[in-house]
């Protein structure tokens, strides 16, 4: 049996070890927070019908998703910044792309793997080459050999470092995620205007993102064009003052659109977007693969975890129905490779959309 090993319990790599044990395949998790409930799982996420329900099928918990999506959260919204006005107002019909918290999906995976699959508490140290296999080491100094290892960790990989080489940019545009709590008691006016899925505001480069959650939760975005250093001198723990920044970045818009800024509960992230070039791809090499954002790190414009988790499904069904785990990398990344580096484009241009003055392009 071979032996294969995930690192990261992102959604992909859960996606990835469902399907490898529904084939009976041997297969560990490493991740390196110390337990599921580590910190917070982010916003909610829209399922493609052509990638992200079509991992959930292969993983059969497609019924267990639709038990928790919200078909409704596909209502977009956009805002005129001056005026406050809404000027979209639009809900697809059917539900091609219902959405579900990030939390609870992710909670649906784990619950699918038989325990102990996932090993907490598991940070990689380093990621080697051993013949047509490969080894961790983690940071106790363990090391185990495998025959595949399968890097999701993410956007700043150590599988990566070891198979391309290849670290991520900044990307030109920066997000300061902030969010209203309990929004339709405490914020009513806010949790009306941004309706049952996203609203969107955008002029002259900037943009403020709103979108629900299944807790009642609003999950906000201020974002824009800045240099890497913009935030240099700023004290994230002074919410006080990144509220004073952002409002000055945003003057002259509509006070009902910077009440998202002005109310919001708690303080303010940074999160400067990184993305990978494009292209990004490499020759086949024996006992080691990526997925996920450690393959193809892209703007967050609704397609990342999608192709991670129909990443993981894919090279699980290759790795258990090939005729070697080469042959099955072989097969995984025939695929994958020129996937990710259409989409890469496509979200490159995407994100200049999501900052036009064109309040019709919303890509978020």
């Amino acid at each position: 049996m071979n032996s294969i090993a995930i690192v990261g319990a992102g959604l992909g790599g859960l996606a990835c070890a469902r399907v490898l044990q529904l084939h009976g395949v041997d297969v560990t998790v490493f991740e390196q927070e110390a337990s599921a409930g580590a910190r917070p799982q982010g916003g909610t996420l829209d399922m493609h019908g052509d990638t992200g329900q079509v991992a959930l099928r292969t993983a059969k918990l497609y019924d267990e998703f639709r038990e928790l999506a919200r078909p409704e959260g596909q209502q977009m919204r956009a805002l005129d910044p001056r005026t406050g006005e809404v000027v979209i107002d639009e809900t697809p019909e059917g539900d091609f792309r219902p959405e579900i918290d990030r939390g609870q999906l992710r909670e649906i995976l784990l619950g699918s793997l038989s325990p102990g699959t996932v090993r907490w508490g598991s940070p990689v140290a380093d990621v080697s080459r051993t013949g047509d296999g490969a080894r961790l080491t983690f940071a106790d100094g363990a090391a185990h050999d495998f025959d595949l290892v399968v890097g999701a960790d993410g956007a700043w990989s150590r599988v990566r470092r070891t198979l391309t080489g290849v670290r991520p940019v900044y990307s030109g545009v920066t997000f300061v995620e902030f969010g209203l709590d309990d929004a339709d008691r405490r914020h009513p006016a806010l949790a009306a205007r941004t309706g049952r899925g996203t609203m969107m505001t955008k002029a002259g480069g900037q943009a403020i993102v709103a979108q629900r959650t299944s807790s009642g939760h609003i999950r906000c975005y201020a974002t824009f064009y800045a240099p890497e250093d913009w935030a240099a001198g700023l004290d994230f723990a002074d919410a006080a003052a990144v509220r004073a920044h952002l409002l000055e970045r945003y003057a002259g818009w509509h006070p009902d659109v910077l009440a998202y800024v002005r109310e919001h509960d708690g303080g303010f992230a940074h999160r400067p977007l990184h993305v990978l070039p494009v292209p990004h791809a490499w020759t086949t090499t024996p006992g080691l693969t990526l997925l996920g954002d450690a393959a193809h790190l892209m703007p967050p414009l609704g397609v990342g975890a999608n192709l991670a988790m129909l990443d993981g499904t894919e090279l699980a069904t290759a790795l258990a129905t090939a005729s070697s785990v080469e042959e099955a990398v072989r097969v995984y990344e025939t695929d994958m490779l020129p996937r990710s580096i259409e989409t890469a484009k496509a979200c490159a241009s995407g994100l200049h959309d999501l900052l036009s003055d064109d309040l019709g392009s919303m890509a978020a």
